[in-house]
């Protein structure tokens, strides 16, 4: 595998490629988000992770279109919120991410969370695929869903097929999860990467909850990195697309340093805790029905 850098990228299943590494911007007000994003843009980063439920995306948007670097250039995923979620309720919130933005497209586009039944979660899948064919979105996918909800999708994405035709049931191009040390999801991961779903990580760093576990220091000892940065190469070397949120510049910049150091095979196995302790939400466990 060729080292990783900040230019690195994926191709999804969508054909199309996603930096792997993203900024994300939850719970970022909007009054500051334009300013951060702009710093994260400067300091290399050219994927931002924003959603309808952070009510960002417009200064998130501002920041890129300002940024002088090409639109192509720049990666920018909002996701559909859960609240409400159906058919009708995707295609008016693909419309008014499209509106706020003023992006012309949205390079990614995921469901929140696996909420609303089943008939729901399949009526926003249609609806997303209907953007995609209108070229309103580029890659579509999923967020929080657990194996159950995922093998639900791949009935319904048949199911549509029979009605769209053959291929054009869609396909799952990303999943984002909380995804660390302590939240290593595995099952959820080999259901992910058996079908070439790229997995993207967020709360990395685990809200800065883990950094003082022992089993970080020898590692930041050896490579003079911080824990974040640790956490951050982990990520990115078991194959996943952190997005690390800061509205520090210094932080900002320090978890983008991460490509001039590399965690040996019996490094990362150290970091396999065995824990599943989760630090935000965990709808992946949600029943069916919900």
């Amino acid at each position: 595998m060729a080292p990783l850098t900040i230019h690195s990228k994926l191709r999804m299943n969508s054909g199309y490629e996603i930096p792997i590494l993203g900024y994300g911007v939850y719970q970022t007000p909007a009054d500051v988000c334009e300013e951060v994003c702009s710093l994260a843009l400067k300091a290399g980063y050219r994927h931002v992770d924003s959603a309808v439920a952070y009510r960002n995306e417009a200064p998130a948007a501002a920041a890129v279109l300002k940024a002088g670097i090409s639109r192509e250039d720049i990666f920018f995923t909002s996701k559909i919120q859960s609240k409400g979620l159906s058919y009708d309720h995707t295609k008016a919130s693909v419309e008014e991410s499209l509106k706020k933005t003023g992006l012309g497209y949205i390079d990614l586009m995921l469901i929140h969370a696996p909420y609303g039944g089943r008939e729901n979660r399949k009526g926003a899948w249609k609806a997303l695929l209907e953007a995609q064919d209108e070229g309103k979105i580029r890659s579509l996918g999923v967020s929080n869903y657990g194996v159950h909800h995922l093998n639900e999708m791949e009935e319904y994405i048949k199911e549509l097929e029979q009605v769209r035709g053959q291929g054009k049931g869609g396909k799952i191009d990303v999943g984002q999860y909380e995804l660390h040390p302590w939240c290593p999801r595995q099952d959820i991961v080999e259901w992910c990467q058996k079908r070439g779903i790229v997995l993207e990580a967020y709360s990395p760093l685990v809200r800065a909850q883990r950094l003082d576990e022992a089993v970080l220091k020898p590692l930041t000892k050896k490579y003079s990195k911080t824990g974040p940065q640790i956490l951050m190469r982990w990520s990115l070397q078991k194959g996943f697309v952190p997005l690390p949120k800061s509205v520090t510049p210094s932080r900002i910049v320090e978890n983008a340093d991460v490509y001039d150091f590399e965690l040996t095979e019996e490094e990362m196995k150290s970091l396999e805790t065995g824990e599943y302790s989760p630090v935000c939400w965990d709808p992946t466990v949600a029943k069916l029905d919900q």
